[in-house]
């Protein structure tokens, strides 16, 4: 039997749909209308920007790095046109393929992919990330012709050179890749789009100078993501120029005598406290580290027994041995414990009253009769123990106090060390032990607790030489913004040493003159054919003690136990221009071994001073 239709039912489920159908086109109509409303109108500015953004980016311009002269304008580190490989993050679909492929056409290798994926946080995604530095012509012909990478560009840069490679490292500083502390250092808008800044001597001393002003530009990009167009906005100031105090061909002359051995030497303008020459050796290559240093290089740095990366000159602490002499004596007459007449018997050792230990003079025979001169110029130990025991440690420590011993110099190098000057209350409060009367001996010939840095020895013979002229030493000497003229850099502050009789200031010069002239003079092998007048004290300084009746025999021992050599000095004797301090590591014989060196190097700077004045 057929089925009964309903059409009056029929007709209304059609019509219900029908309306359904309607409404919902209408709703959907609605939201699209709402949506185009939106976007076209209520937010057309902000959608036009998002939109301009994919094509038109605002980017830093890195500054190029100023530059850094010696005295003379000698370069000491400049900056190279070079080439460097980028990768755009936004605009790279598949990072770790593409990095895949540059490395299988050998453009970059793992190291360099290592790199970047470390400091690839510190960049935004529209930034050109560099992927490898320093890339030869040959590599970029080759992918200039047949770049098909979308978001990898070439783009030149400055890249710092020392070309003078290890020479001045130490003073110099390099530069090398930015890191998370530095980031915290520097101001981060200043520093967009830099890469390397200064990590050592006087790239890191003068960072903010160096490293001039960023610039900005605005790049326009295609679909594909390839910059179409550049435009400078602003451009990029560059870093200032520094000149140093430091003279290339002394300081070369210095390195070349010092090569081989482990050692310091230092030479300061005794009328403004520049620093004509800083060299500590062994010495390392600067140029290694502006790139990332190679693994074979970095492992044969820090397996070096030599830590050629310690700065000698202000880190380096020694016992000053004799070279403190001069200023003991100094003291002894300033606090009228003795006067320029004051003599003491010499048989080889000093005892001290009810004391069993001898302490002993390096020269075992004795040097007889001695008054200040004499023991100066013969350096000789007994006196000096007679004078410190009479002094007290006390009296000795605030003596030599006033010539800086025990503080930083304030050089304008990074890293530098202050040195020990004992006393009663520095032993108390580093030791937790009672001081000896024994130890304050010792502490007047530069031994025991006491130490110092070449360039602390240089500044306190200069001091002696200006007669208590205490200078703060010195290296950036002038600089010289982009633009404008050179100008002087704020000297160093100076000091006078309290004087209370010129005379005894006159008695402590004479001794030190003696030290090179008189017959007796540990340095009197100096004074043949010299064409100024020198005033010097040798030293010689334990690396550790010997008993009262053990013989110091160099070649029984380690080589890094034997003395260090040392010698100070300053010249013209009547004018002086220039103080030395030299030491060199476990070589012995301070006027065999240290004072040579010093010649050499005065030689050079009078005779560059006598074709100045022709």
């Amino acid at each position: 039997m057929d089925k009964i239709s309903n059409t009056p039912l029929e007709n209304k489920i059609f019509s219900n749909r029908i309306i359904l159908s309607i409404v919902f086109i209408l709703v959907l109509t609605g939201v699209l209308i709402s949506r185009l409303f939106n976007l076209q109108i209520i937010n057309y500015s902000y959608y036009t920007e998002e939109s301009l953004g994919n094509q038109m980016r605002t980017l830093s311009i890195a500054p190029t790095r100023g530059n850094i002269f010696d005295r003379n304008g000698k370069i000491l580190a400049g900056n190279q046109l070079a080439y460097q490989l980028t990768l755009t993050p936004e605009k790279t679909k598949d990072i770790p393929k593409t990095l895949l492929a540059l490395k299988q056409q050998k453009l970059i290798n793992d190291n360099d992919i290592a790199t970047f994926n470390k400091h690839r946080g510190r960049y935004k995604k529209f930034h050109n990330i560099p992927l490898k530095y320093k890339l030869n012509e040959e590599q970029v012909a080759e992918f200039l012709v047949s770049n098909s990478f979308i978001g990898i560009d070439i783009e030149p840069y400055f890249h710092r050179v020392y070309p003078n490679n290890e020479s001045s490292v130490h003073v110099v500083g390099y530069v090398s890749r930015m890191n998370k502390k530095d980031k915290k250092l520097y101001n981060k808008k200043d520093y967009i789009g830099t890469s390397f800044v200064g990590k050592t001597g006087i790239e890191k001393q003068y960072e903010l100078l160096l490293h001039g002003k960023s610039g900005k530009k605005q790049i326009e990009r295609n679909v594909t993501g390839r910059i179409i167009n550049t435009k400078v906005i602003k451009e990029a100031q560059k870093g200032v120029d520094l000149y140093l105090s430091i003279d290339l061909e002394m300081q070369k002359k210095a390195e070349s005598l010092l090569k081989g051995k482990r050692g310091s030497i230092v030479v300061v303008d005794t009328t403004n406290g520049e620093v004509l020459v800083m060299v500590s050796t062994p010495v390392y290559n600067p140029n290694w580290f502006v790139h990332g240093i190679s693994h074979k290089d970095y492992q044969k740095l820090q397996n070096s027994k030599d830590i050629p990366q310690f700065n000698r000159a202000i880190q380096g602490l020694y016992p000053p041995g004799s070279t403190i002499k001069p200023m003991v004596a100094l003291a002894g007459l300033e606090q009228g414990k003795i006067t320029a007449h004051s003599e003491s018997y010499c048989p080889g050792f000093f005892k001290l009253p009810n004391v069993k230990r001898k302490f002993n003079d390096w020269k075992r025979s004795g040097h007889g009769v001695v008054d200040v001169k004499d023991s100066i110029a013969q350096s000789c130990d007994v006196f000096f123990y007679e004078l410190a025991d009479k002094m007290g440690i006390n009296d000795l420590h605030d003596g030599l106090a006033l010539f800086n011993f025990g503080k930083k110099t304030g050089v304008d190098i990074p890293g530098e060390r202050s040195g020990i000057l004992p006393s009663k209350s520095w032993k108390k409060v580093n030791k937790d032990e009672p001081w000896y009367r024994g130890e304050t001996l010792i502490t007047g010939i530069g031994q025991g607790f006491m130490t110092s840095s070449p360039l602390q020895l240089a500044v306190a013979t200069a001091a002696l030489a200006n007669k208590g002229v205490l200078i703060q030493p010195k290296v950036l000497k002038s600089l010289q913004i982009p633009g404008e003229a050179a100008k002087e850099s704020k000297r160093g502050s100076k000091q006078q040493i309290p004087i209370k009789d010129i005379h005894n200031w006159e008695t402590v010069i004479d001794g030190m003159r003696q030290t090179i002239y008189s017959p007796r003079g540990t340095g009197r092998r100096l004074n043949k054919a010299l064409k100024y007048t020198l005033a010097g004290k040798t030293g010689t300084a334990q690396v550790f003690g010997l008993d009262a009746e053990e013989q110091y025999i160099a070649a029984n021992l380690d080589e890094r136990l034997r003395d260090h050599a040392l010698f100070t000095g300053f010249a013209p004797i009547e004018n002086p221009k220039i103080a030395i301090a030299v030491i060199v590591e476990n070589a012995g014989s301070g006027s065999a071994k240290a004072a040579p060196l010093a010649k050499k190097v005065l030689d050079v700077y009078f005779k560059k001073l006598a074709k100045t004045a022709l």
